[in-house]
């Protein structure tokens, strides 16, 4: 779990600007520490170094570095572009987070700072012949830094917006929300499971006055203030979930009538968009708009629809592993309850899609009842439960949108083996349904 005052550095940290300007930062402490150094170079090398060498030096950066970096946003936008054309526009954070793309434009625009910073410096004097050499050693070393971030920019922008990167990277995010999600199911509070009839009737609701999704929730302060007054708080909704003035966000028990509310909407961290963070269902949003996208007649790519599937499977065996959740033993925060995350939601944001506009591609169809075969075998009894009733539904789905008898009956028959598929043991891993492969 994250605390909110974390999460809040985390995104800061993940903005572009944030590190060009630290970086630049650098780049001026840098070039105005070389005449710190003045009287720490031998006079005899002073005299081996001119300003001429210096001043070139700094003029080449200056100007090649302006360019390469004009070059290098025009490169990340067109990417951008890509990912949203070919995946979704909710991919399109994941790249604009991407570190190595964000260091090597910060380090690109610092030696442009840094060379002009130089420039300056020089023709104002504030170098001696010895902070000349200083500063000649060290744009030596800005050179070299450039020629590896320019090799290393090369190899990254050969996959940079390309679907399968994109894809990729919504794995990641999502993997890592359901992975902190499944040993964590309650944020570090109370599991609370059935809200209506778990919810004391004389519960005092809080609303907001913001309108969005609910990008992170900070348990960690509603516990604080649920402890200063021995109450207890229970959270009406999860991150992902959209909000508005008229729905209750929380409960409280044991509050006085006069206590400040305001803590309380301060742990609910609303925005515009949803965050992979704490919300797992995001990440297979994400992923099936791109099997979506794929599946359209403009770019008619049931491949990646295939992948999209595969990464799915992955993903949901994570809840599979799952047995009793370690924080409704012993919850770091007890007196606050928060909404279990459901199994089913899991299933209809990443199948339904997919199966509806898969539903004239008999491929699409076996590779769904495949992957579905793969999570019905787990022994979690609730991905059991959904993957049975998402093959029945893709398989009315398959019955009413393909049109030859034959490739119903193919889709049939992977679909019969998925209740005769045996549970996996501890050392087997998951390889789908044998009948048919796709």
């Amino acid at each position: 779990m994250i605390s909110k005052w974390r999460w809040l550095l985390l995104q800061l940290s993940r903005r572009l600007w944030i590190r060009v300007a630290l970086f630049c930062l650098l780049a001026v402490g840098t070039a105005l520490a070389s005449a710190i150094l003045d009287p720490l170079v031998p006079e005899r090398l002073a005299q081996r170094v001119g300003a001429d060498a210096v001043g070139d030096l700094l003029n080449f950066l200056a100007s090649s570095m302006l360019a390469v970096t004009t070059f290098s946003l025009s490169v990340m936008v067109t990417a951008y572009s890509a990912a949203a054309a070919n995946g979704t526009p909710r991919a399109t954070a994941l790249l604009m987070q991407d570190s190595t793309s964000q260091n090597v434009l910060a380090t690109f625009l610092g030696t442009f700072v840094y060379a002009l910073v130089g420039i300056v410096a020089m023709n104002a004097g504030v170098y001696g012949q010895s902070g000349l050499v200083a500063v000649y050693a060290v744009t030596v070393a800005v050179l070299a830094l450039i020629v590896f971030t320019l090799f290393r920019w090369i190899e990254h922008l050969s996959s940079l917006g390309r679907i399968s990167d994109t894809t990729t990277r919504v794995e990641r995010a999502t993997y890592a929300a359901i992975l902190d999600r499944v040993g964590n199911m309650a944020l570090g509070g109370r599991t609370l499971k059935d809200p209506d009839t778990e919810i004391p009737k004389d519960a005092k609701p809080v609303y907001t006055e913001l309108i969005g999704y609910l990008r992170h929730l900070a348990v960690d302060h509603l516990s604080a203030e649920a402890e200063a007054v021995e109450g207890t708080i229970y959270a009406a909704v999860l991150p992902g979930q959209f909000i508005h003035p008229a729905m209750p966000i929380a409960y409280l028990t044991g509050f006085p009538d006069d206590h400040d509310l305001a803590p309380v909407r301060d742990a609910f961290e609303i925005g515009r968009d949803r965050s992979f963070d704490q919300d797992p269902r995001f990440g297979l949003v994400v992923l099936s708009e791109i099997a979506s996208k794929a599946l359209s007649p403009a770019i008619n790519d049931s491949g990646t629809a295939k992948d999209v599937l595969a990464r799915a499977v992955r993903l949901l065996l994570i809840w599979g592993q799952r047995e009793v959740s370690s924080d409704d033993k012993n919850p770091l925060f007890p007196r606050v309850w928060v909404p279990e995350l459901q199994i089913a939601d899991l299933f209809n944001d990443m199948f339904i899609p997919i199966a509806r506009d898969g539903a004239t591609h008999v491929d699409i169809h076996i590779a769904l009842q495949n992957g579905l075969g793969a999570l019905f075998a787990s022994n979690h009894p609730g991905l059991k439960s959904e993957a049975y009733r998402h093959s029945e539904l893709a398989m009315e789905r398959a019955r009413t949108a393909l049109q030859l008898d034959d490739e119903i009956e193919r889709v049939e028959r992977v679909a019969e083996n998925l209740q005769e598929t045996e549970a996996f043991t501890t050392d087997r891993r998951p390889t789908g349904m044998e009948s048919e492969q796709t």
